[in-house]
Order: structure tokens, then C-alpha cells, then sequence
């Protein structure tokens, strides 16, 4: 009889943490399931005034590093740790994100004939390569930081030579370590970084 009632109370228990570990997994799939708030970022002119290119200009999208080409928002605890925010995205994966928005930032300054993304404009004179370094929050004893870090390259397409290149970076404290407060610092970052980039676009196609 003993050794029934033992047997009994084993099942039920062995129930109960079938039971607990079928509502776990349930409520990893439900988390997994819920849909990230989606953070969009904002294209910055470069200046109108100045000297006008004539010339066709197709942005090509830009290379990036795995951990980076996905629609998560970086963050790097440390050195050698990549982590994902957890609540929030980008529209897209990033690459076509930053295409996006060097073309609408390069456009935006009305001193180019042309400007389109390499995969439905017409035959260029010019292409803009893109390298990604670093686009990413940075967790330090100060705060969060955020840390763009791009290298741009302009490219004469029909001889394939190499026009100019320049890298351009800004480094943005961020007021918090959730998506809400990382995504502004990454609008100011751009802010300062976009138009650098149109305005140097437009005068070196002027001047080659």
C-alpha cells in the first residue's frame, strides 16, 4: 500500500513539472512571438547651397559585418560581447536602412542630376560604395555610447577607378540602455554624419 501511495505522489509530481515545463516553453513561444516596436531613422541633407554635379549617381548597398546585417539594434556589452536589444528593430536589415538613407540624403541637397540605388537606376557615372565599421551601442562605466563608423568610397563606373574615399564617424551618448533612449543618440550621430557625407559626395563628383 505503501509503496502504491509512493508511486502516486511521484506521478502527480512528475504531472505538475510536465505541467510547469509545457507553460514554460509556451511562454518562451509567446515572448518569441511578440513583435518588436520598430524604430525608423531619419535621412539629412546636406547643404543646397554650393556647386552642382551634373553627373548620375548610384548608391550601392553597403557592406556590412555579419552581426550587423540584420534588422537588430547592436549592443556591445563589452569588447567581445555583441547583443541584440530585446524591444526593439529597424525597418529592415541595416545595409538597406543606411542605402536608403545616403540616397535620400544625397538627393535631398538638389545639386545632383541623379541619385538612386544601385539596383533600379539608370547607367551611372559615378557609384557610392559603403563600408560599415561600427553601428552600434556601446556599454562602458560612463554610460551607453553609440558609435557610427562609416568609409566611403566614390567609384568611376566606367573605368572602375577610384575616385576618393573618406571615412566619417561620430561617437553619441545615449541616455539610456533600451531601444527608446539608444535610437535618438543613433539620429544624432546621423545628423552630423549624413550631411558631411552628401556635401562631400556632390563636390568631389563636381570636381572629377
Amino acid at each position: 500500500m505503501t509503496d502504491l501511495a509512493t508511486l502516486t505522489r511521484r506521478a502527480a509530481l512528475l504531472g505538475i513539472a510536465a505541467s510547469l515545463g509545457g507553460c514554460s516553453a509556451l511562454s518562451s513561444l509567446n515572448a518569441a512571438a511578440t513583435p518588436l516596436a520598430t524604430f525608423d531613422l531619419l535621412p539629412v541633407p546636406g547643404p543646397a547651397s554650393g556647386p552642382q554635379s551634373g553627373r548620375t549617381i548610384l548608391v550601392a548597398r553597403p557592406g556590412t559585418p555579419a552581426a550587423i546585417t540584420t534588422d537588430r539594434i547592436v549592443i556591445k556589452p563589452n569588447p567581445l560581447s555583441i547583443a541584440y536589444l530585446p524591444e526593439g528593430r529597424w525597418p529592415e536589415e541595416l545595409p538597406s536602412v543606411l542605402q536608403s538613407l545616403l540616397v535620400r540624403s544625397i538627393s535631398g541637397t538638389g545639386r545632383v542630376a541623379y541619385v538612386g540605388p544601385v539596383e533600379g537606376g539608370p547607367v551611372p557615372d559615378i557609384v557610392l560604395l559603403s563600408r560599415v565599421d561600427a553601428f552600434q551601442a556601446e556599454t562602458a562605466a560612463a554610460g551607453v555610447e553609440v558609435v557610427v563608423d562609416l568609409e566611403m568610397t566614390l567609384l568611376n563606373d566606367r573605368d572602375q577607378r577610384v575616385i576618393a574615399s573618406r571615412g566619417f564617424g561620430r561617437r553619441v551618448r545615449a541616455s539610456g540602455d533600451v531601444a527608446a533612449a539608444v535610437v535618438p543618440a543613433f539620429q544624432a550621430a546621423l545628423d552630423a554624419v549624413l550631411p558631411e557625407i552628401a556635401d562631400w559626395v556632390v563636390a568631389v563628383t563636381v570636381r572629377g
